[in-house]
């Protein structure tokens, strides 16, 4: 796909975004429209912000959960940047989100992890964590920008990969002496994810590509292939991807994350 339509589209995402406003799907208007040119559409969206004066802190990975595929019709995962005014710190376990701004909100489950140093690109978790000095639990609220959430992959990689704001729990170092109970923890944990006292739906820390650690192992792969695509640095934070399906979230509603293990903490999310 040639550069100027590549610039429009980004330009039509970006507005959307600021203007909280629907979209029609730019894979439906253009058949061309792929991926990689989803990829530079989202890399000329993020320049504008940076223009603008928003600061990234990080990335999100979406579409980790294979499970859940079929039900967007998408075929693999897609990865975007997070910023300091999308990132909600939790206090003792508990965050108010304002949903102003967002267009069609849900709520997901996920392992965040933060960047020590050089990520690589393998699917070996143990060799990821290694390259991390941290974990935490995180919900990202995600949105939508086409109608019903109805979009292709490339449609989604391109608005964001569905990034809305991101609620980081209490950090946990990751213990160099441990490392091997940690990778079978954040493997095998399961999650509720409740809305009031309802459990709305169950995960586990495989649903993210095998494995959390295996997801950013992923990301890190991705980038490289990328020259639009800086690599992870110090001091970053990814969010692996939802661990069960998202939920639509409104107004009002007081959502919260159960942890079957003492190696991660729930969260309480309160939408305002």
């Amino acid at each position: 796909m040639d550069a100027n339509t590549v610039a429009a589209i980004a330009a039509e995402v970006d507005a959307a975004e600021r203007e909280a406003r629907l979209i029609p799907s730019v894979v439906a208007r253009h058949p061309d429209f792929d991926l990689d040119a989803a990829y530079r559409a989202s890399a000329e969206v993020h320049a504008r912000r940076v223009a603008r004066g928003r600061t990234p802190v990080g990335r999100k990975i979406g579409f980790t959960n294979r499970s859940i595929w079929p039900l967007y019709g998408v075929g693999g995962p897609m990865w975007a940047y997070v910023y300091a005014d999308t990132v909600i710190a939790a206090k003792d376990g508990r965050a108010r989100v304002p949903l102003a701004g967002l267009v069609q909100p849900r709520i997901e489950p996920e392992v965040c992890l933060r960047i020590r140093g050089p990520v690589p690109a393998t699917p070996d978790p143990a060799q990821v964590l290694a390259a991390c000095d941290a974990y935490c639990h995180s919900i990202e609220i995600v949105q939508s920008h086409f109608d019903a959430w109805r979009f292709s992959l490339a449609d989604a990689a391109a608005d964001s990969a569905c990034h809305g704001r991101l609620v980081i729990g209490a950090w946990r170092p990751i213990p160099s002496g441990a490392l091997d109970r940690l990778v079978a923890t954040l493997r095998d944990a399961e999650v509720s994810l409740m809305r009031g006292a309802q459990t709305v739906e169950e995960g586990r820390g495989a649903n993210a590509l095998d494995h959390p650690g295996t997801a950013l192992g992923f990301l890190a792969e991705v980038l490289a292939e990328r020259a639009d695509a800086p690599p992870l640095a110090p001091g970053e934070i990814v969010s692996t991807g939802t661990l069960t399906d998202a939920h639509p979230v409104a107004v009002g509603e007081i959502w919260s994350t159960r942890w079957r293990t003492d190696l991660l903490d729930g969260l309480t999310v309160e939408f305002v």
